[in-house]
């Protein structure tokens, strides 16, 4: 088959790699993918590494201005690109694959800032390092065109979210809960649409790991025995983006520990560390809850994904907060939840080899479907 760019590609199945570091900045996963137009894609490998301390310290850094950005990003870059190579050589290695049988790997790479008011997002990558390191061909730089062509360059997700969790006759939503949280909607009449909602874990993990030391709340223990308060909930809810209508999508220059800071100085002496955590566990719950309600009146189910969907707590608190809606991790829909994303990046890579569009203007506001991507060469 030629392709709409002038590529022949087979359209047999195939194997692609996604590679995957989110906004938690916890680590990367990855995934080996076979997949192929028309079927339902398949994980046949995962594989996950943490940052480095220093690493994750110099991304969190990164996300704000500092001296030196350019070489020191690029340095990241190259850190990056070296845990990016440990992770597909790990899933070469549990599959018994080889790297020559693998046709691309999908590499999102670290977001650092994301401006679409502004006209462009940045994602730390070293993809040509990568594709040296590996010997498979690299699919980078997804958000760039979208955002290029008017929209806000995510989700980018939820055209994979319909090839794998659509159910025939139902409204069915995806939320994925990483550092920040975004929804995909699979309306029974074929339409997709999704947008983010707002904080996912950033802000519960930021907190935790200023008066706990642990990076996360595991499970969200700390935050179950805490109360939430009422008022700091309603200010936090005052932040126009919550009130603002899609195509929209936010990330750590909106929602950060400033913005945060700034809500506790009234009520700091009133509110304690824990109770400021289940007051932030509310905060994510309940601007998904209000969002999906005002988005998709008929859901039926709520899937979830992400590093979030491990948050008992988080979870306890979207199922109150969603009466009679079906809220269950993605492992129930055959792809568990700590996978997904990385899965959807081995299937982008894998539209871009097809030439295909995979973004979605009524998701993200483009002027039109574009190739997303760009290709390195093995």
């Amino acid at each position: 088959m030629t392709t709409p760019c002038g590529w022949r590609v087979s359209t047999e199945p195939g194997l692609f790699i996604g590679l995957m570091s989110g906004t938690s900045l916890d680590g990367v996963d990855g995934v080996l993918l076979e997949s192929a137009p028309g079927t339902p894609p398949r994980v046949l490998a995962h594989a996950a590494r943490a940052f480095p301390t220093g690493l994750r310290a110099e991304f969190f850094a990164l996300n704000t201005a500092d001296f030196d950005e350019l070489h020191r990003s690029a340095l990241a870059a190259q850190q990056l690109a070296d845990l990016y190579a440990e992770v597909v050589a790990t899933l070469l290695r549990d599959s018994g694959v080889s790297a020559a049988s693998v046709r691309a790997i999908g590499a999102h790479g670290q977001t650092v800032r994301h401006r679409p008011d502004l006209g462009y997002t940045a994602q730390i990558n070293a993809p040509a390092l990568l594709a040296e390191r590996c010997g498979i061909a690299v699919v980078a730089d997804f958000r760039s065109r979208d955002v290029a062509a008017g929209g806000q360059g995510a989700p980018l997700v939820p055209a994979f979210h319909r090839a794998v969790f659509a159910v025939a006759g139902a409204d069915v939503a995806i939320l994925n809960l990483g550092g920040f949280a975004n929804l995909s909607l699979l309306f029974a009449d074929g339409r997709t649409l999704g947008f983010d909602t707002g904080p996912g874990n950033a802000l519960l993990d930021h907190w935790a790991q200023r008066h706990l030391g642990h990076p996360y709340d595991a499970q969200g223990a700390w935050a179950a025995g805490g109360a939430v308060r009422a008022d700091l909930l309603t200010q936090f809810l005052a932040d126009p983006y919550f009130s603002r209508v899609a195509p929209k999508s936010t990330g750590r220059d909106d929602f950060h520990p400033a913005w945060l800071e700034r809500h506790l100085s009234a009520h700091a002496a009133q509110a304690s560390p824990q109770d400021v955590q289940a007051t932030l566990a509310a905060l994510t719950a309940h601007s998904v809850a209000e969002a999906l309600r005002r988005a998709m009146p008929a859901v039926c189910e709520l899937v979830i994904c992400g590093g979030g969907a491990r948050n008992t707590d988080l979870l306890s608190r979207l199922q109150q907060a969603l009466p009679g809606v079906t809220c269950r991790p993605s492992d129930h829909s055959g792809i568990p939840a700590e996978q997904v994303e990385a899965a959807a990046f081995a299937w982008l890579a894998q539209q871009t080899l097809l030439g295909l569009p995979s973004n979605l203007p009524a998701v993200t506001g483009a002027a039109g479907p574009r190739v997303l991507g760009a290709v390195y060469p093995a």
